[in-house]
């Protein structure tokens, strides 16, 4: 680290938080978690709830429970698969594009390198010398037009596998969580019972933690996840009961 600040002519760092800067970094994994934790408990919540105000067969409740898991698992994980496959294709294609017109039309990527340098206060000999430093390295304007005039950011490899892994896995884990009580328990109404105070339970721990996670104030998002993941699943029981009579 010495040898490479004495290359770049910098100066050490002065002192900062005695912990190191602590930054939230894993918005991309939390989104995941929450997508796949989010509707694995309260899809399959709302079908058992809904099956329980229209048949009084905790067999047929878990079957049509665990197919829905397994299916929702599938097309969850793939669905974010793709979408973090999307992503990398979308990223390619804009680089690539951009290296192109820094090869064809340089001095007008020099000019959009001095506008953006422009809207952060750099004016005269200064903004000509750091757009003229930008330049000079083709790999680091490519990269520089990438971050500030398309504010894109290059996905991590791997991305759309860890993301279809992530989603499914955490989908199984949220909705065994309201179909466990129809497993283990015999009457459907206890079953029910049991499975809606399970599932209120993890919507709080789980909105309280992804809230914590992403700084957002905590009891607003546990709230917030008991309340959707509530209404759907008490519109799904109304449903039921309604059209089974």
């Amino acid at each position: 680290m010495d040898t490479a600040l004495q290359r770049e002519e910098l100066p050490p760092p002065p002192p900062g938080p005695p912990e190191g800067e602590q930054h939230f970094t894993a918005s991309a994994t939390v989104r995941d978690l929450v997508i796949g934790m989010a509707d694995g408990l309260t899809v399959p919540f709302a079908l058992a709830a809904g099956l329980s105000g229209a048949v009084a067969a905790n067999p047929l409740i878990v079957t049509a429970g665990l197919a829905e898991i397994a299916a929702g698992c599938v097309a969850m994980g793939l669905g974010g698969y793709l979408a973090a496959r999307t992503d990398a294709q979308h990223f390619a294609s804009e680089r690539a594009r951009e290296e192109q017109e820094i090869r064809e039309y340089p001095d007008r990527e020099r000019w959009e390198v001095s506008v953006i340098l422009h809207r952060y206060g750099l004016r005269g000999e200064v903004l000509h010398r750091a757009t003229e430093a930008i330049a000079a390295d083709r790999r680091r304007w490519v990269d520089f037009m990438m971050r500030f005039e398309l504010e894109l950011a290059e996905p991590l490899p791997g991305r759309a596998a860890r993301s279809a892994a992530t989603i499914g896995g955490a989908y199984v884990v949220g909705g065994m969580i309201p179909l466990s009580p129809y497993i283990l328990l015999s009457e459907t109404h206890a079953a029910l019972q049991v499975s809606a105070m399970l599932t209120g339970l993890a919507l709080l721990g789980f909105g309280w933690l992804k809230a914590r996670a992403t700084g957002l104030p905590p009891l607003r998002g546990a709230l917030q996840t008991l309340g959707i993941g509530g209404l759907a699943a008490t519109v799904a029981y109304l449903i039921a009961q309604w059209v089974g009579g």
